[in-house]
């Protein structure tokens, strides 16, 4: 093996694997495996393998998923920024796609940073449903909400909490539940150097415990026939099996079920923690036998008669219509939308469009309420970033297609002239909207993003 790893890890892999040990071993000779997923809510596949800047694969358990070479600077590219695609891990892709979200669910994603599972639920439910990302490390939920507004997500809230007390809000609200759980990251060692480097038993025992707990926070949280998908980027029984193992004697009323995709994965090992039959059902994707990293995902339901709850709707008083003034002006002037459709909150000066399934959160933390439209400044509006990237530019008055000066200038924050009225406009590149600029004098005021102009941050 050329990547170094501590003689204990081996150890117990060679015990595991015992036939398939090499096999094993000798994959780690080869270069990472890297994949792109489409981000259909911009642009179908097929539209976007006429474009694909470089040669790109399939990923068998996943249609909108292509494998693409290391060498390939795909963060770097005006794609990604304009939000057509997300980097992903592949294996890291069959979670959601065992999930299987349909338009007009509600869906949790409970260890949502820095959003892969979460944009993946939000391209295959569309603008019918909700989705609820949780992240309880603040210094991670940044790298969320830029991911969720670059792909130009709408129906979605952001929350900064524990798991555990989500249950006052959501119990029983939710259709469908992914836990793509902290981990030991064993299945990461090939292209982390720090998963190899703090690797030990004893974290692995820790992170199990942690990983119990996080799926006895939220399973109040599931609807009677929901599916959980609980998930991990590691090989050890202890943090796979033997988690499920515990939570299937905890609650009795969930049950592993198979997945349409586990012909394309092995097993799950139930001898390996003296479990029941049953984990068989879950699925292990070994680096040996699938183009990827590695994963473990199992696909859980809970079974009995759904119990009608009446959640209290967040309702939007009147004391903010005069706030809001400033916002309907700006949309007024520069967006040809429906405004009726918009539940429009405040909070600390954000306008937010609040998604209308949303209970009450008193007493929640709360990152983000929902799509932020913008930010109400003195004596004016001034719209997000994230609100560019969600819409489409028939929804915007005043659009204009970059050229490549102008593009060059835009997408590195400077300043540039421009011969049009004072206002505002989108700019478009490849009449995929690109964010806001603001015409002053024949100058534009540049509010292309600063973390988006940084790109060493765009690979994940």
């Amino acid at each position: 093996m050329k990547v170094p790893v501590k003689e204990e890890f081996l150890k117990r892999m060679k015990e595991l694997l015992k036939e398939e040990y090499e096999a094993f071993l000798k994959e780690y000779e080869k270069k990472p495996q890297k994949g792109l997923r489409v981000n259909t809510l911009k642009i179908d596949v097929e539209n976007f393998k006429k474009i694909a800047p470089f040669e790109i694969e399939p990923i068998p358990w996943c249609p909108t998923g292509f494998y693409y070479e290391k060498e390939e600077k795909a963060g770097n590219h005006l794609y990604h920024v304009l939000g057509l695609y997300y980097i992903q891990e592949p294996t890291a892709m069959a979670v959601v796609e065992v999930l299987d979200p349909k338009p007009g669910e509600k869906i949790l994603d409970v260890s949502a940073a820095p959003g892969g599972k979460t944009t993946h639920i939000a391209s295959k439910i569309g603008d019918e449903g909700l989705i609820v990302a949780n992240e309880i490390d603040r210094k991670r939920i940044r790298a969320l909400e830029e991911n969720v507004a670059r792909m130009g997500i709408r129906n979605i809230v952001l929350l900064n909490e524990r798991p555990e007390r989500l249950i006052q809000a959501f119990e029983g609200y939710f259709d469908k539940i992914v836990v793509d759980a902290p981990c030991s990251g064993e299945g990461m060692f090939r292209k982390d150097p720090a998963a190899r480097r703090i690797w030990s038993l004893n974290n692995v025992l820790s992170c199990s415990i942690t990983q119990r707990n996080i799926l006895r926070s939220v399973a109040p949280l599931l609807k009677r026939g929901g599916v959980l998908v609980y998930s991990t980027c590691t090989f050890s029984p202890e943090e796979n099996e033997g988690v499920i193992k515990k939570f299937l004697e905890e609650n009795p009323e969930f049950e592993v079920v198979e997945s349409e995709l586990s012909h394309f994965f092995d097993k799950g090992h139930p001898e390996w923690v003296d479990g029941p039959k049953e984990l068989e059902k879950c699925m292990r994707l070994w680096p040996h036998k699938v183009r990827g990293e590695g994963h473990f995902i199992a696909k859980l339901k809970k079974n009995g008669e759904d119990v009608n709850v009446n959640f209290k709707r967040k309702v939007e008083k009147k004391k903010h219509q005069k706030e809001l003034e400033l916002f309907y002006q700006f949309a007024n002037k520069y967006l040809d939308l429906d405004l009726e459709i918009l539940n429009l909150q405040v909070d600390n000066n954000f306008v937010y469009h609040v998604p209308l399934d949303l209970p009450e959160l008193k007493g929640i933390r709360i990152y983000r309420h929902g799509w932020l439209m913008g930010e109400l400044k003195k004596n004016r509006f001034e719209p997000s970033h994230w609100l560019a990237m969600g819409l489409k530019p028939s929804q915007i008055k005043r659009v204009l297609e970059l050229d490549k000066f102008q593009r060059e200038k835009y997408l590195n924050g400077e300043t540039f002239e421009l011969d049009d009225e004072d206002g505002w406009i989108l700019f478009t590149a490849e009449n995929f909207p690109a964010g806001w600029g603001r015409v002053a004098k024949g100058v534009v005021k540049n509010y292309f993003p600063k973390w988006l102009r940084d790109i060493e941050v765009w690979e994940e």
